[in-house]
């Protein structure tokens, strides 16, 4: 029985029978610190009013996300408090169960130790909301995980992957490597003389195997989650506005637990 109806059952057995606070306790079987106990009011206004913010502006962050992000613009809030007020706010985000998979060893992948190294690479697909259907092409750097661009088409073939190749290097330099998977634009012709004319190294993953191209396919799923999951679409202006506003955040304000709770940026500078 929770220590609140005790108390309330006390309070009425004092009253109906006049007996004492140490009778009744007894009665009830709580403990007199319990009943003289008076929780202390806080106000949570700002806590409530910072979270809302957050959730409103990052749909598909969870608590740990949202808390970290509220430590690193300089609150310091208890944990515990800060997740009272999430859950009294029923700002939790249902998650669903994870499939089982087959036992399997995967070999772990390298983090190299300085960004340009190795970019890791994939597509996927959407739909807009006239049902045409669209791709996105999406490009990281594994050091930092630093999103480098997404480019957005209904068609994207391996010329127009080599030129947006081409755009991300001159600013960033061509990577010494990329990591990709054996779908048709990256085994054609065309991209394996691109990667031999500018001296970069294609690392294939195993078909079947998408663990061995593991950082672009965790990105896959935050995009999914955070941006095309989240919009119904009307043209690709709007999903490049859309994508372009959020790659920002994602390298700028994004905390990521694999760089110690840092955003790609902020690693980036610690190299």
């Amino acid at each position: 029985m929770p220590v609140a109806t005790r108390k309330d059952w006390a309070k009425a057995l004092q009253a109906q029978h006049d007996i004492s606070v140490v009778l009744s306790c007894m009665i009830t079987g709580m403990s007199r610190t319990a009943f003289y106990y008076q929780p202390k009011r806080c106000d949570d206004s700002e806590v409530i009013t910072v979270l809302n913010t957050l959730v409103e502006r990052h749909q598909r962050w969870g608590f740990p996300k949202c808390f970290k992000r509220i430590r690193a613009l300089g609150y310091r809030w208890n944990h515990k408090r800060v997740q009272r007020v999430y859950n009294a706010l029923r700002l939790n985000i249902k998650t669903k169960r994870k499939q089982r998979v087959p036992a399997r060893q995967p070999e772990p992948l390298v983090v190299p130790k300085s960004t340009g190294q190795c970019w890791s690479m994939d597509f996927m697909s959407d739909r807009l909301e006239n049902n045409v259907r669209f791709r996105t092409f999406n490009v990281i750097d594994d050091c930092n995980r630093e999103l480098l661009g997404i480019d957005i088409g209904t068609g994207l073939p391996s010329a127009r992957v080599t030129r947006y190749l081409d755009g991300l290097a001159s600013w960033h330099g061509y990577p010494r490597r990329v990591r990709v998977d054996n779908g048709p634009e990256f085994t054609s012709a065309e991209f394996v003389q691109w990667a031999h004319q500018h001296g970069v190294y294609i690392d294939y993953t195993q078909p079947g195997c998408p663990y061995q191209n593991a950082y672009i396919e965790r990105f896959n799923r935050t995009y999914r989650q955070e941006v095309l999951d989240l919009y119904l679409f009307t043209s690709l202006k709007q999903v490049q506005h859309i994508t372009e506003h959020w790659t920002t955040i994602y390298n700028t304000e994004r905390p990521h637990d694999s760089l110690n709770d840092m955003t790609p940026i902020d690693y980036k500078l610690t190299l």
